[in-house]
């Protein structure tokens, strides 16, 4: 399998607000930047969108080395929150409905065709990547103000 690294960030002006994802995918020499946006979501929708917009992007099934600051995104994956709320019929232990279960659906399907390895990066940091991501993330969100 390839081993492709993905970075992605989400951002939202107002929770709810207008709202903007951005992704970068890398596979040897190549790198691919994505970007799209919504008129009224939340942040949390955003990152989950980025990642699952990127994962989408690829044609076959890869090794994913997945760059992220969202600890909701990569908690509820690493820490199988997810799945568990998937097992629940989208209810969390708290027994109060999970959020997104649309998107996590989505997700959950593609962490299974894909092996998918998780890594936190500091939000608004030294990472040119992580950067970059926020970057895309918020001029798609000032497309919608």
């Amino acid at each position: 399998m390839k081993t492709v690294t993905i970075y992605t960030d989400g951002a939202c002006s107002g929770n709810p607000g207008p709202g903007g994802w951005g992704a970068i995918l890398m596979y040897g020499p190549h790198k691919k930047e994505l970007s799209g946006g919504e008129a009224r979501t939340t942040n949390n929708r955003m990152e989950l969108t980025g990642v699952i917009s990127a994962l989408e992007a690829l044609k076959e099934p890869c090794t994913v080395e997945l760059y992220s600051d969202s600890k909701y995104v990569l908690d509820a994956l690493d820490k199988g929150w997810a799945k568990s709320w998937r097992a629940r019929g989208w209810v969390k232990s708290d027994k109060k409905p999970a959020l997104n279960p649309d998107l996590w659906e989505r997700l959950l399907d593609l962490c299974e065709y894909h092996t998918v390895r998780l890594h936190w990066v500091k939000g608004h940091a030294e990472n040119p990547y992580n950067n970059r991501c926020d970057q895309l993330a918020v001029a798609e969100s000032q497309k919608y103000k």
